[in-house]
């Protein structure tokens, strides 16, 4: 009855135009949607009939939006304030919904920074990801955690900061190798002074904010002035700093005279795909440089760029400066809502000349570079995916394999990986870990720690996607382990009532050598495949990876464990009041021990937190 319905619905131009007697020309944001309510497209509009109109023309169209007007059944419509309004708002629905005909930004994960910290005397300098909570200075972004290790790991041989966390910093009795080898000037032990060290801090964050001709000039002065005086020893490392400061500019490679902060983005397509080269100017320097692969939907350029902007900067806060390698259809809107959300104005630029353009063109190399390896990348594991899919007699190449594994040691800190690969290859955003919380499992059994992980995961997809609208189920389960793993792991899918998901196990094998796999299946023998089958590497591939992640996960959480207190579990007691605490008494369990007279007069503790710390352990006995 169903599917009768949805094959009697109307749809195309007709039923679009039906909505024209209902609108006005208010600025918003329309949606259209497909005969099963799936959402096709989001779009903005200054004005919403004049753009709904032009949907409703029967003829005139691309291909692509030809398609898209004789798939929708319905539409809906909000409306906005502004016309920037509805740009921000398109781009958060695209994000949120993913529909099919919209440019898709797939990989959009935050980005490094490096922070001064400014809640302790002698500032910490560090990798940060995430929100800006803590205190202090933020430098970047950078392009990947390699570039902030990068400039980091520079940057303690030139100014000798300390990176180790504020409890280690306090617990120090002697300096640590850090110093030993010239990276830290080993403050915690008070072999410089607070004011000494408090320079070398602002020395730091000039040069981050790109003032490090100035540092030089004043280091090879000092230098000077050491040498005259005989200080040869001081002379030296003074010495060794210029030329480690020398060493971080010219790692940078390219670091502009004319452009002091911008993003330099960069789109080449072909075939059907696109890359967007963006690089990072900040300081006058470069900061390092990223490639995405947004789905383009078979969008033209000018489309491409605009969508990849918004979606970009919808969690990023952007530089002063965009400069782009095509122009976009909305600039002066773009630059308007940019403006907004940072405060101040943002200049959206195409450069035809001059040093900006040769950024570009450097920008536009490397995008196409990137693209043909991608491609080149794709059409391998695209030939790997269709033998996959031979040799396990799948009915299809997977578009989706979810790979599952277990780490603990001896049942402890137990957690389970997944880990997730398709026509691109690994898509790391999609991995998962799974803390083990069944109190009924006996620790180190495998069996039932890969039962709670299959059994949450999915419950979830069947909660969440019942019908099998998104990309989100798998065509394909690989499990670390042999026959008793598979027949779990049928039980598991059968209660379940997931009966059309295929599912292998990856056994080591003889010897448990690598090559020597064995492959299991519900129902059949165990078979091999030929020890040179480029199939059997990739499944390996796959297999280590799994067992990295899980790996990974556990040593994580084993690490928390270790160096967890009873104090983690205090209402309203976080770090700083932790360490204040744990340096008063000495540990945890005097803090137990404590009376609330003792508790009250710990510094930066109130009346109030010392009764709820007293209340808290006495009550617990």
């Amino acid at each position: 009855m169903s599917d009768k319905a949805e094959k009697t619905t109307p749809t195309g131009h007709q039923v679009i135009q039906s909505y024209l007697k209902v609108l006005d020309n208010s600025p918003g944001v329309y949606r259209m949607l497909d005969a099963q309510s799936r959402v096709l497209y989001v779009g903005k509009a200054r004005a919403l009939k004049k753009r709904v109109s032009n949907y409703a023309k029967p003829t005139g169209h691309d291909p692509r939006i030809a398609r898209m007007i004789r798939e929708t059944a319905s539409m809906m419509f909000l409306t906005t304030r502004t016309e920037t309004e509805a740009l921000l708002l398109e781009q958060n629905l695209i994000k949120q919904l993913k529909p099919r005909y919209n440019v898709l930004l797939r990989d959009d994960k935050s980005f490094p920074n490096i922070l001064v910290s400014a809640e302790h005397e002698f500032p910490q300098i560090k990798k940060h990801r995430g929100a800006k909570k803590e205190k202090g200075g933020y430098f970047g972004p950078f392009a990947s955690a390699g570039a902030v290790n990068r400039t980091l790991n520079q940057l303690q041989k030139v100014f000798l900061l300390r990176n180790c966390s504020d409890a280690t910093f306090d617990s120090r009795t002697r300096p640590c190798l850090l110093y030993q080898i010239k990276r830290c000037s080993a403050p915690c032990v008070g072999y410089i002074s607070q004011e000494d060290y408090a320079a070398s801090v602002k020395d730091a964050e000039r040069f981050l904010s790109g003032n490090s001709t100035k540092i030089q000039e004043t280091l090879a002065r000092d230098m000077a002035a050491a040498s005259e005086a005989m200080e040869f020893e001081r002379a030296a490392a003074l010495r060794d700093r210029i030329r480690a400061l020398t060493n971080v500019q010219s790692a940078q490679g390219i670091n502009p005279k004319g452009v002091t902060e911008a993003d330099i983005i960069a789109l080449h397509m072909e075939g059907g795909q696109a890359c967007v080269q963006v690089f990072f100017i900040r300081a006058n320097q470069n900061w390092g440089n990223r490639d995405f692969y947004p789905r383009v939907a078979g969008a033209e350029a000018p489309e491409v760029l605009e969508a990849f902007i918004g979606q970009f900067y919808d969690t990023k806060e952007p530089p002063r400066q965009l400069i782009l390698s095509h122009g976009i259809e909305n600039t002066d809107l773009m630059a308007e809502a940019l403006s907004q959300k940072l405060g101040r104005k943002v200049e959206i630029l195409v450069p035809q000349r001059g040093e900006k353009a040769e950024l570009v063109a450097g920008a536009e190399r490397n995008a196409r570079e990137s693209l043909a390896r991608k491609m080149a990348e794709t059409a391998t594991q695209t030939k790997l995916l269709s033998g996959l899919a031979e040799a396990f007699d799948l009915d299809a190449p997977p578009k989706r394999i979810e790979v599952y594994d277990n780490s603990h040691i001896q049942g402890t800190n137990a957690v389970g990986g997944m880990i997730v690969a398709g026509p691109d290859g690994f898509m790391k955003s999609q991995y998962r870990k799974f803390n083990i919380k069944g109190t009924d499992i006996t620790p180190g059994d495998d069996f039932g720690m890969m039962k709670e992980v299959l059994t949450r995961r999915f419950q979830r997809l069947l909660k969440e996607d019942p019908d099998r609208q998104t990309e989100a189920w798998p065509d394909l389960l690989l499990i670390d382990g042999g026959a008793g793993q598979i027949s779990a792991v049928a039980e598991i899918m059968g209660d379940l009532g997931v009966d059309d998901v295929p599912f292998i196990g990856v056994a080591k094998g003889i010897d448990r050598d690598a090559g020597k796999e064995e492959f299991h299946r519900p129902g059949t023998r165990a078979f091999a495949l030929r020890h040179n089958d480029p199939v059997l590497y990739f499944v390996q591939r796959l297999r280590d990876e799994a067992h990295r992640f899980a790996i990974g996960a556990h040593r994580q959480k084993r690490s928390k464990a270790v160096g967890a207190t009873p104090l983690d579990d205090v209402p309203g007691v976080g770090a700083t009041r932790k360490r204040a605490l744990l340096s008063h008494f000495g540990s945890a369990k005097a803090v137990a021990r404590a009376d609330l007279s003792d508790l009250k007069a710990v510094d930066g503790i109130s009346d109030a937190m010392a009764e709820t710390i007293y209340d808290f352990f006495h009550e617990r006995g």
